[in-house]
């Protein structure tokens, strides 16, 4: 090491994005000035929002909802490299990942709306192309070839960690802990040589604890669950977690899908393409396409995990306690 650890500062930066927070977590020398990355992170995170975000009107992402069937869009680079990433995996998971499901999202209650019984029935007729088939990307533009409402919400946020921690970078910080709800990017090791520390959450909607402990270099998490964000339909509780087969919530899926990556970005969309494929269906996909992955199911008043990788089949990543994470 260049310093020793005593000659470095810890530091601990948040703000808001997209209805949550974004964090960073790493260590300076003492005569680091934070404000400047604190504005350059904060910045980063705006411009995914105001170009992926479902819920502002003014968005780059509304904007090509709005745009007609067969009539090529104009559309920022980051927002395109993210609906690149989107189609891809959408192809490689047979559907199961699936950017064109903002209507259903929306008619179901996860946007700015409330659920509504006709947009639902709406949703879910039959005949809808999935946006890996109904979306051409050219050069620069973006051509709808059949009715298709997107939706970034399974990507966005892990997009969003990929740039924190570009940012990071950017400043001259190699390594570091960034995150947006739970969705988290390491960079490098801890200034004493060691990883960093993160808690893969278990699925209880009751309280938050964790289930397990990960070690992290130059990677990054992603979990997807269904006990953090539901709605009530018909007195039912609902996932946010969309099926494209029916366009509708899932009725039936593992309790939580956590990945891991070199880019948070697929870690974000693989862990949903993996919730919506299901523990069995879900490992031989993990397997195919060489992802760590740990499935948790509900058995009983209790849970049977699936693990898929070299980091989760040789264990929970570390020994570290719960007190140790992101630290």
């Amino acid at each position: 090491m260049s310093k020793m650890f005593t000659d470095l500062r810890r530091h601990a930066l948040n703000g808001p994005t997209m209805g949550t927070r974004w964090s960073a977590l790493f260590f300076a020398p003492q005569a680091f000035n934070p404000a400047p990355l604190r504005a350059s992170l904060q910045a980063a995170v705006d411009d995914v929002d105001a170009q992926m975000s479902g819920w502002k009107p003014g968005s780059d992402l509304m904007r090509l909802n709005a745009a007609p069937v067969g009539e090529c869009a104009a559309v920022p680079d980051r927002l395109r490299r993210v609906l690149e990433m989107g189609l891809q995996i959408g192809r490689a998971s047979g559907g199961a990942f699936d950017i064109g499901m903002g209507d259903a999202v929306r008619a179901w209650g996860f946007g700015p709306e409330a659920a509504a019984p006709e947009r639902i029935r709406e949703a879910m007729r039959a005949g809808r192309v999935p946006a890996h088939e109904a979306l051409e990307m050219g050069a620069g533009l973006v051509r709808k070839q059949a009715p298709l409402t997107l939706d970034l919400n399974g990507i966005a946020k892990g997009y969003g960690v990929d740039r924190l921690a570009e940012t990071l970078v950017q400043h001259g910080l190699h390594a570091g802990l960034v995150g947006i709800d739970g969705e988290m990017r390491a960079l490098g090791l801890r200034p004493g040589g060691e990883p960093w520390t993160v808690a893969v959450e278990a699925p209880d909607p009751e309280r938050r604890a964790p289930h397990s402990i990960l070690a992290l270099q130059d990677a990054a998490v992603a979990t997807s669950g269904d006990y953090r964000h539901w709605v009530e339909v018909q007195g039912r509780l609902l996932s946010h977690t969309m099926d494209p087969a029916r366009r509708a919530p899932l009725l039936t899926s593992p309790a939580s899908v956590t990945v891991v990556h070199a880019s948070c970005m697929q870690a974000d969309a693989w862990a949903t393409a993996l919730m919506v494929m299901g523990s069995l269906e879900g490992a031989a996909m993990a397997r195919k396409q060489g992802l760590d992955a740990l499935f948790i199911d509900r058995i009983g008043d209790g849970f049977r995990e699936t693990r898929v990788g070299r980091l989760f089949e040789a264990g929970d990543g570390s020994g570290a306690d719960a007190d140790d994470c992101g630290t």
